[in-house]
């Protein structure tokens, strides 16, 4: 969080997100903040408050600068939170109209600069169907993400991430034996079919000077996704 101490009218927050799979509705968090500030400009609005969530998803409310947002409303800070869209507030229903009531008992108005739904029964009725269509995406986006994984798995891709120990990743993006690493992993392995602990393993690991991908020391902690990874069934 953020304050700019300046002075004029009505003091308010701004709250931008990004989420975790990049800025998928083409919004990066310095348009949303341009347009939060320009809109402010134009309606006599204050924002010394600016509250900030890079990479975390909209799909539930464990985001930081959300929370400190929501903790900070309930001190009177400020009396509006200034959002671009909606679903950078929330992509779930519940969470969406739990926290805005909880803004709103804290006498904290809510305002989306693309989304001006009026009053009435009327604009309850269509912020809900906003807020419906908002999960509906994220959720199906997930689907359509899961889909293109899959896909890349089946043709033998690197799906994104460190790769594992014993492989590394060449430029068509294919898993390829890192031999060096692979001698370690096969170590594992049969340690392991020969029962000994994970303590055990781990300090004969360290002892041969060998590391995790990481580069760091090998600890009881460092093997059960090892001993589970399905891409070792080829080394």
């Amino acid at each position: 969080m953020t304050k700019n101490n300046i002075n004029t009218n009505r003091v308010a927050a701004c709250y931008v997100r990004y989420s975790s799979t990049a800025q998928d509705d083409g919004f990066s968090i310095e348009a949303q903040r341009n347009a939060i500030y320009a809109y402010a400009a134009k309606n006599g609005l204050n924002i010394q408050y600016y509250y900030e969530d890079r990479a975390k998803t909209g799909t539930n409310s464990n985001r930081p600068q959300f929370q400190q947002m929501i903790s900070d409303s309930k001190q009177h800070l400020f009396e509006c939170v200034i959002v671009h869209k909606g679903d950078r507030f929330a992509r779930n229903r519940l969470d969406s109209a739990m926290y805005k009531y909880i803004l709103k008992n804290n006498g904290v108005e809510f305002i989306s600069v693309t989304e001006d739904f009026g009053s009435g029964a009327e604009a309850e009725m269509m912020e809900a169907m906003q807020e419906v269509y908002a999960e509906y995406y994220s959720k199906n986006l997930a689907r359509e993400v899961r889909k293109e994984l899959n896909v890349l798995a089946s043709k033998g891709l690197h799906t994104g991430g460190v790769p594992p120990l014993g492989y590394d990743v060449n430029e068509e993006r294919k898993l390829v034996i890192n031999e060096a690493e692979a001698e370690i992993v096969r170590l594992i392995f049969a340690r392991y079919a020969n029962n000994y602990t994970y303590n055990d393993i781990a300090k004969e690991l360290n002892a041969k000077g060998y590391r995790t991908k990481a580069g760091n020391e090998f600890s009881i902690s460092s093997f059960n996704s090892i001993l589970s990874q399905r891409k070792y069934i080829c080394l």
